[in-house]
């Protein structure tokens, strides 16, 4: 697919390291045009808002988690049963752990993916999960928008278009986990169902409380 392969732009160091080139690779090999630009604006997203926090973090870590934080929405990484962001947590975790690095990378990259959409916990977890969950919030809904520079907003989409994304995103959302809608019980992507099906019944917690094998 025709994209941008790019070291810097907007201030930002984007990784070329081994590790980071083959993680694009795959993204390049079962993700779209579509994520893998969303992708690249996320991590530089991220990157500027520890920029702008002075937030240290590791940059390799958080491109890594950048590139599969949504690849759990592609067929190749899709599992029948779990969350779509567990399911790219756990193919970053497996290919990091082919790379041969610590638990505790794997640990800090899976929490990252897997917590990107949890509102409420994310951003206060380590500072690769809380600037992921910043950056996918930023492209996604604009959350912190006024903090964002015209000149690197516009160098930034310029290299890496949304290509009529609020239109786009919620269907592609919905195409990795259609098969799977109880999966997102309990969290923000049960309003993508809502709106992508007439009359969706969502899983509701009460009524797990109250039909529950207890008898009180």
């Amino acid at each position: 697919m025709p994209v941008t392969r790019l070291t810097r732009l907007a201030g930002i160091d984007i990784p070329d390291s081994p590790v980071a080139k083959q993680a694009t690779e795959l993204l390049l090999e079962y993700g779209t045009e579509f994520l893998y630009n969303h992708s690249l604006r996320v991590f530089l997203f991220s990157s500027l808002n520890a920029q702008r926090g002075n937030i240290k973090h590791d940059t390799e870590l958080l491109y890594v988690s950048a590139i599969f934080h949504d690849l759990g929405l592609t067929p190749h990484y899709s599992s029948p049963d779990k969350r779509f962001e567990v399911d790219g947590a756990n193919a970053a975790r497996d290919f990091l752990k082919s790379h041969g690095y610590p638990d505790q990378a794997l640990q800090r990259v899976w929490d990252t993916i897997a917590l990107h959409t949890t509102i409420g916990i994310a951003e206060y977890k380590e500072p690769e999960v809380a600037l992921m969950y910043s950056g996918v919030g930023l492209d996604v809904m604009g959350e912190g928008y006024e903090h964002l520079r015209e000149e690197h907003r516009k160098e930034i989409i310029q290299a890496f278009p949304r290509t009529d994304f609020k239109k786009k995103i919620i269907p592609t959302f919905f195409d990795g986990f259609k098969h799977k809608t109880d999966t997102t019980f309990g969290n923000i992507k049960a309003d993508v169902c809502a709106f992508m099906i007439p009359n969706f019944q969502r899983k509701n917690f009460c009524d797990c409380i109250l039909h529950s094998p207890w008898n009180e």
